[in-house]
This record gives structure tokens, C-alpha cells and sequence, in this order.
């Protein structure tokens, strides 16, 4: 599986080539995308679709939406083009998929912008209440796509396998035994930037993406693409 991640509206090559080149190399069975496809301050949907159509050809694609997608007024036209092309948008549902006999239920949540006026406690209770609905225990291996790694404690409560995330940008500044300098929604040297965290039985992913944002830059903090390998 390619975790795709943040890419906000960020080019890489004529017709998106290198980007899409580089996730074929990695032959996925799956590709994710968790949030933030587009950039709500300059969105050219025809810029994202060019990168999606050229993914579709080799690996279905699995999206969630971010804050971007919640704050621009061209998701409505980004979500029926991503429909059209063939593109699983799950937005607080589930689907099941197997993989060399394997059940996963993957699970994608809805970008908690999308609610409005709930502050972080009731985005917490909202969150947990959804994962509570659509959580099976029947399956193999159960897997999260969630843009917003800082509800990692309702991940865990919730005893999922995997959860992919992003949002953080890595930090955007990556300091020396110190690690991340600030997140949306975490502030300052947030607890969940970039890599892989564990509690309990659970392990989230926090990627820190591809695109650049509010802050226009990135140090020591290279963009990357996140390959997830399932084994027995």
C-alpha cells in the first residue's frame, strides 16, 4: 500500500510524471490518499485529476478528505471528478478488501472541519462515536485513513490495527533531538509529526506529506511518500 498525503496542489513534473512513476515502482495493491489533495488558498482540481487519472491506470485508489477539501467551495466538483474516474471516497464508511486471503476492513473518516463549530472535545466524541459504529471484529486486520493524527488516543481507544494520517507537515522545521517545530492543531513541537507511534495493539502512521501549505517551507524535512508492507 502508498500512503499519498498533503500533496496540495504541489507539482512534480509535466503531467505529474515523477510522482506517479515513483508510487508505480513500488507496485501498490492499494493506494490511499489521506487528505488534503488540494490547496483550499489556489485549488486547480484539473491539476489534482491529472495526478489521479495517472494512478487509476495500475492501483485503485482509496481517498479521505482533509481540512483543504473542507475549507475550499470546489470539493463538491473535486469529489464527482474523483467518482468519475473510478476513486473510493470514503467518507466516514467503510469498505472490506482482501489481499492474498487476508480480510481488511479499511475505514475512512470524514475531515472533522466538515462538522463546523465543534471544539476538540466534541470532535473527539464525534470521532469515537464514528469509529465505534463501523469497527467489525470479524476481520483479519483493520486499518483507519484519517487526515488528523492528533486524535491518536481515539485511535487507540478504538483498537484499530493501522491508522494512516497526515496534516502535520513533518514539523515543517525538523530540529535536531527535538524533532518537529509546529503542526496544525498541535502548535509547538507537536507530539505526533512525522514516523510511526504505537500504543496497545495499535500503530499510526503520521506522514508528513508531499505539498506545503500555510508555511511555505520546509527544513530538514524532505517530503515522502509512505509504503506500508503488511506481513503475517
Amino acid at each position: 500500500m502508498v500512503q499519498v498525503s498533503d500533496v496540495h496542489n504541489a507539482s512534480f513534473g509535466s503531467q505529474q510524471h515523477k510522482l506517479i512513476d515513483r508510487i508505480k515502482k513500488e507496485s501498490p495493491d492499494i493506494i490511499a490518499i489521506t487528505g488534503d489533495l488540494i490547496d483550499s488558498s489556489h485549488t486547480d482540481v484539473e491539476a489534482a485529476m491529472t495526478l489521479i487519472r495517472g494512478l487509476t491506470d495500475f492501483a485503485p485508489i482509496y481517498f479521505i478528505t482533509g481540512n483543504h477539501e473542507a475549507w475550499t467551495h470546489q470539493y463538491a466538483d473535486l469529489k464527482q471528478q474523483l467518482l468519475e474516474a473510478g476513486v473510493f471516497i470514503l467518507e466516514d464508511t467503510d469498505t472490506i478488501i482482501e489481499v492474498n486471503d487476508v480480510s481488511i476492513q479499511l475505514i475512512g473518516l470524514s475531515d472533522p472541519d466538515f462538522t463546523g463549530g465543534l471544539d476538540v472535545i466534541e470532535r473527539e466524541g464525534f470521532l469515537s462515536k464514528k469509529l465505534e459504529q463501523l469497527i467489525e471484529t470479524k476481520h483479519d486486520y483493520s486499518i483507519v485513513l484519517s487526515h488528523r493524527p492528533e486524535f491518536f488516543d481515539v485511535y487507540t481507544s478504538s483498537g484499530v490495527d493501522l491508522v494512516l494520517t497526515g496534516h502535520a507537515h513533518g514539523g515543517q522545521v525538523r530540529l535536531p533531538f527535538l524533532g518537529g517545530l509546529v503542526a496544525p492543531n498541535q502548535g509547538l513541537f507537536p507530539d505526533y509529526s512525522e514516523g510511526v507511534y504505537e500504543r496497545d495493539k495499535t500503530r499510526m502512521v503520521v506522514s508528513r506529506g508531499l505539498g506545503n501549505s500555510i508555511i511555505p517551507l520546509r527544513i530538514n524535512n524532505r517530503p515522502e511518500l509512505v509504503v506500508v508492507r503488511l506481513g503475517s
